[in-house]
């Protein structure tokens, strides 16, 4: 199932997103063991407004398999045996990879660029709660200076803009939600496909907050300034200073979920490069 923000012709060149997200399931996995506090960050995502689905997205494919819920301000995903689809473009990904009964829920971020799969700069996490308990948010930081991927606030993955990240997405991009059965590869290599008997599967989204600059493909569309809650004519999550570098605080946050729950990195995947990447030299 896919929706997306606004029609096709309307594009985003930078964008922060929270999406609060809950998999619904017959199977509920363990949690991470870890029961320590995660770190406490600035509520970077309280700069942005709520939007409607109904005002910003449109359905993309799906018919009856994407269902609006509470008015409209959230909406579920389904997958079933029914719902079993431009490859020239650039993707920044949150994936929550499906898991074996006892087993820890994985979350995996990704870019690419070109369409090309080769060129996927992935990384893994385990989470510190079970995201099938709660909603949660998962956000996304894309400007001409970083790529930040963010849980619940704490940054856990940032990628920097430079000559050497040559898979740094910058074509203009659209936002799309999915629930997909990823059988051939996601859980063991494709070794434990999806049951379905345990079908419908649920992904559950709400609290849509998102800003950007529009853009028709050829050329920005206005400027990205403006805000709310206090915040307007100051709010650029393109080209604003306060959006360039994260924070000590959130760097302290980033150094807690990424030695505390990164398990894979494709730097470290001498299996999969005989040659690593030139920006994995200059990783922080």
């Amino acid at each position: 199932m896919e929706v997306s923000v606004g029609e096709q012709k309307r594009w985003l060149s930078g964008i922060i997103m929270v999406v609060s997200v809950s998999f619904v399931a017959a199977v509920r996995p363990l949690s991470h063991g870890l029961t320590r506090p995660p770190p406490g960050t600035e509520k970077l995502t309280a700069l942005f407004p709520h939007v409607a689905f109904d005002d910003e997205f449109t359905e993309f494919y799906g018919g009856e398999n994407v269902r609006r819920v509470d008015n409209g301000s959230a909406v579920n995903l389904v997958l079933d045996k029914l719902s079993v689809f431009p490859k020239n473009h650039d993707e920044i990904d949150f994936e929550l990879l499906g898991h074996e009964k006892q087993k820890e829920w994985v979350l995996q971020t990704n870019i690419y660029a070109d369409g090309i799969v080769s060129t996927g700069r992935e990384e893994k996490f385990y989470l510190w709660f079970d995201p099938t308990e709660d909603f949660h948010e998962y956000s996304i930081l894309w400007n001409d200076h970083h790529i930040t991927f963010l849980v619940d606030n704490i940054p856990i993955r940032e990628v920097n803009h430079s000559e050497v990240m040559r898979a740094y997405p910058s074509k203009p991009m659209s936002i799309h939600s999915t629930i997909w059965d990823g059988s051939d590869w996601a859980t063991r290599g494709g070794k434990k496909p999806i049951n379905y008997d345990y079908a419908p599967f649920v992904a559950s989204l709400r609290n849509f907050e998102l800003r950007g600059c529009a853009s028709n493909g050829r050329e920005p569309g206005p400027s990205c300034y403006g805000g709310t809650g206090g915040h307007e004519g100051l709010l650029d999550p393109v080209d604003g200073r306060e959006f360039a570098t994260l924070s000590e605080e959130q760097r302290s946050g980033l150094a807690w979920a990424r030695n505390g729950f990164m398990f894979y990195s494709y730097c470290d995947d001498a299996k999969r490069f005989t040659v690593m990447p030139p920006e994995c030299s200059v990783r922080r």
